[in-house]
């Protein structure tokens, strides 16, 4: 008797805020699978439930957990069943858990379906008004203050936009660093997107330092900073 081969691997973006920018593609795909792997089952409960997905087996799968959690999934894949993959908001695998199931999918000669999706990244560049023609995603600036310099300062000098994740708690502290080097560097703040206090801030670091340093940043930020 031949091993089943119908079993598939999902890539399921999320909404990033906004409930209703769930696609009826995805929809389908998560009513459809035998099971849906969740960076957070807590957070993709609730999202499920008001999709009408409700009762659907769900494993933990986040960075803790990966790798171990993987052999198992890939044993499910084989076995026949169709996994669907979620992170808690946007598409799997950018800044979030998923990378290294595709990699073992393809390692295993698996099928594979990624769907398209929200995604925070896009959606920030195109409300900057910055250059599309050509950008870059860096995921979160880095830590230490002087690497973080120096990856801004590079963006600037580059062709194009340079587009980065960043934590409300240090983004003055990112502002102020780049403020005292390139005070006339364009930038852009891009806060809780698609939510009901979505905000667009554009300017030059001094401008958007100003800002921020009587209006405390609160929420998901994305960090645009603009080359040449």
């Amino acid at each position: 008797m031949s091993e089943p081969t119908s079993g598939r691997f999902l890539l399921v973006p999320t909404p990033i805020g906004n409930v209703g920018d769930i696609t009826l593609r995805a929809i389908e795909a998560l009513k459809n699978a035998d099971r849906i792997a969740c960076e957070d089952t807590r957070h993709s409960s609730p999202l499920l439930a008001r999709l009408g997905i409700e009762g659907k087996p769900l494993i933990a799968l986040h960075d803790h957990n990966e790798v171990r959690r993987i052999p198992d999934l890939i044993a499910a894949v084989k076995a026949g069943e169709t996994i669907a993959v979620v992170t808690d908001a946007g598409m799997p695998g950018v800044s979030d858990p998923g990378y290294r199931i595709v990699q073992a999918c393809i390692e295993a000669g698996l099928p594979l379906e990624v769907l398209p999706g929200p995604s925070a990244v896009l959606t920030a560049l195109v409300g900057s008004g910055m250059a599309v023609h050509a950008f870059r995603f860096l995921g979160f600036l880095p830590i230490k203050k002087g690497r973080r310099l120096t990856v801004m300062k590079e963006s600037t000098e580059i062709e194009g936009t340079s587009i980065f994740f960043e934590s409300p708690h240090r983004l003055l502290s990112t502002l102020e660093l780049l403020a005292g080097e390139l005070p006339e560097a364009r930038c852009c703040v891009a806060r809780e997107l698609t939510k009901k206090f979505e905000t667009y801030h554009r300017g030059t670091a001094r401008d958007l330092l100003a800002h921020f340093q009587t209006h405390p940043p609160k929420g998901e930020i994305v960090f645009l900073i603009a080359g040449t």
